[in-house]
């Protein structure tokens, strides 16, 4: 197990114990009402930090309007220009997300350092594919998992040159095993905190599948203290993304659906019930397995670890708990019937 330093993020700590979902609003900085709005269905859906983009001084005035009305960590993410960030961490952010190297000399560095340290404000380091230095893709000829180590190393040194150590690093990249060869690297070399993430995952289907394959691999690895699903969509489909590979790790809480793919023996409509089943569920907190199965014959067998589960017979349906039956539904009671078994656990 790797060992992480513990940095504080407002009332959460990055301590590798527990691995914090995060997103970030996608509504325009100048609609604080909307931004707002956003930041409050995030935290219902589960988001554990949320980021907003602060690209002018007019938008810092999102920080206390979202802080108001949220109980979750907030962080403004800054480019380029160090008031900015400064401005930020006077109007109360919690962590800030920026570049030491792109936001010009040591003084400017040293002023950010000195405004996070007095209110101990954590800085993430992001570095990105897409952004690299020049040099680094001059000497690498890409943005390779190698350069990308080396540039995150170098904004590292930056902050401690400065004396300051809460320090989180992102290194993310939009292809899938640079992606993963970057952090690997990364986490062999320092033990700050990181934040995973595949950057430019795609729209939700595609963007899902890169993210589970980037991000549940370091996770297994032991790699990660946050995560980002990017999709291009709605942020809270983010949150639902990011707990279910969680959850698909054995590493987040809430029911877990277990579900055949069906066969020849299926004889009810068990793609339409499964569907049911997982979005019914999908709020409910109890570490639960739940079945959805084809059929009796191997079904409760092959299910036999789940907590409990329903299996599908000649037009009706056979709900089991533990492995062992219960009794006998009909199909289109099927549903309301698990429903009200998994209300009583």
């Amino acid at each position: 197990m790797r060992f992480c330093k513990p940095v504080k993020v407002g009332n959460l700590c990055l301590d590798g114990k527990k691995i914090y979902i995060q997103s970030m609003l996608n509504v325009p900085a100048e609609k604080v009402e909307e931004s707002v709005k956003q930041a409050v269905e995030l935290e219902k859906a589960g988001c554990e930090i949320v980021r907003a983009a602060i690209p002018n001084m007019d938008a810092v005035k999102l920080i206390p309007a979202i802080k108001e009305n949220i109980y979750i960590p907030l962080v403004a993410d800054i480019h380029f220009d160090y008031r900015l960030a400064i401005a930020a961490c006077e109007a109360g952010i919690d962590k800030i997300r920026i570049n030491p190297g792109n936001i010009g000399d040591m003084d400017r560095v040293k002023q950010v350092v000195s405004a996070c340290r007095a209110r101990n404000i954590p800085i993430r380091i992001g570095v990105n594919g897409g952004s690299l230095e020049k040099k680094l893709l001059e000497e690498y000829g890409s943005p390779t998992a190698e350069a990308l180590v080396r540039s995150a190393m170098g904004h590292v040194k930056i902050l401690e040159d400065c004396d300051f150590e809460d320090i989180v690093i992102s290194i993310k990249s939009s292809d899938v095993p640079t992606m993963i060869k970057a952090y690997r690297l990364l986490a062999e070399q320092c033990n700050y905190p990181l934040h995973l993430g595949v950057t430019e995952a795609g729209t939700e289907r595609m963007g899902i599948i890169k993210s589970a394959v980037g991000i549940g691999s370091l996770l297994v690895d032991g790699i990660g203290e946050t995560i980002r699903v990017s999709l291009t969509d709605d942020p809270v489909k983010e949150i639902y993304a990011a707990k279910d590979i969680l959850k698909s790790i054995g590493k987040g809480s809430g029911v877990k659906i277990v579900s055949c793919p069906t066969c020849g023996r299926t004889k009810i409509d068990l793609i339409s019930l499964a569907k049911k089943v997982e979005e019914a569920t999908k709020h409910i907190d109890k570490d639960l397995t739940v079945a959805v199965m084809g059929c009796v014959v191997n079904g409760i067998g092959e299910a036999g670890e789940a907590d409990i589960g329903i299996a599908g017979g000649n037009g009706c349906a056979v709900l089991f708990k533990n492995g062992e039956k219960m009794y006998n539904v009909s199909e289109e009671n099927a549903l309301s019937a698990l429903l009200d078994e998994i209300d009583k656990m």
